[in-house]
């Protein structure tokens, strides 16, 4: 069940104002904003400001006019914040937040790789380090990853990073031949697809939504594959009642919460990423408190990524 916002907000010790309270005033002392990514806790998503997947978020944090965002989600999604608003202040309420796909790939590597493929066109996941970023030319996301490859010229080799299986899944769809590195997501590759099995014999009506992170015997047997901005628009639009939703669970309150009228059910227990759940409204108001944990990407680096960043969002 979606936790209610009174459910999530207990009152202080001592009499004090409501955490939720607290938290409003300091944003506004702070000329803050608060947003968090689809796969926050519930109480997070509760006290957001703005909500959305990695794309959303990225233009985001370039649009907004406040000048403290609270990023709650992992850091290379703060990194990316830091990046396009180098002028703003990026809090991330727990530094230790971070994306283990992310860490399955450093610069060194990256530079490496590129150096036995001179002249390739490089795309990265923006599941990736500000120091990868600034060593590509192109970032993409799961929602527009096919555009990005469709971007680049047929006679143009392609090195695709970090993640396998988004990066296999385009492969799939275009047909186009790419050096795919060998990461991925440890919570999308829990998800087996027997779960999915099971979970269509509980409920057979329902569609099963996968995200692109998710391995191929999981993407073989969905009806969609999606990104979690791209679940949340085909589940409000469409005429489908129940759906099996095989990403990251924290998604499910905000499905629930926009379309009371549907059910959504987790395609397993497994399917949670410990890093995202690291931050918890207490250190939203512990960051607000002492403007921490600050994010900021030396200039040489943020320079380069900002290129690859921007150069995505202008195709998307």
């Amino acid at each position: 069940m979606c936790l209610n916002i009174s459910q999530v907000c207990a009152d202080l010790d001592g009499g004090i104002m409501s955490l939720i309270e607290e938290i409003n005033a300091l944003k506004k002392e702070r000329g803050a904003v608060i947003i968090a990514h689809n796969y926050q806790p519930d109480e997070v998503q509760a006290l957001a400001d703005f909500t959305g997947d990695s794309l959303e978020l990225s233009r985001q944090a370039a649009e907004l006019d406040e000048e403290v965002i609270v990023f709650c989600g992992v850091h290379f999604m703060a990194e990316t914040a830091a990046i396009l608003s180098p002028e703003k202040t990026i809090l991330l309420p727990d530094q230790f937040a971070g994306c283990p796909m992310a860490d399955m790939i450093t610069a060194d590597q990256l530079r490496a790789r590129k150096k036995e493929h001179p002249g390739c066109v490089v795309i990265a996941y923006v599941n990736s380090s500000a120091a990868v970023k600034a060593e590509t030319d192109l970032c993409c996301t799961s929602s527009n990853a096919m555009k990005i490859v469709q971007s680049v010229p047929e006679d143009n080799e392609i090195l695709f990073v970090p993640d396998t299986h988004l990066g296999h899944y385009v492969q799939e769809q275009l047909g186009r031949e790419m050096i795919i590195w060998d990461g991925y997501c440890p919570t999308h590759s829990r998800i087996r697809d027997r779960d999915i099995v099971r979970e269509k014999q509980d409920h057979p009506n329902a569609k099963v939504m996968s995200h692109p992170e998710c391995p191929q015997n999981i993407r073989d047997v969905s009806d969609y594959l999606l990104s979690t901005g791209q679940m949340i628009t085909h589940a409000k639009n469409s005429d489908e009642m129940e759906f099996i939703v095989a990403t990251e669970m924290g998604l499910l309150y905000r499905l629930r919460n926009e379309n009371p009228e549907k059910k959504f059910y987790s395609v397993s227990d497994r399917a949670l990423c410990p890093n995202m759940k690291k931050i918890d409204a207490e250190k939203v108001l512990w960051a607000l408190q002492d403007m921490q944990h600050l994010i900021t990407v030396p200039e040489d680096i943020s320079k380069r990524a900002r290129r690859s960043i921007e150069a995505m969002l202008e195709l998307s």
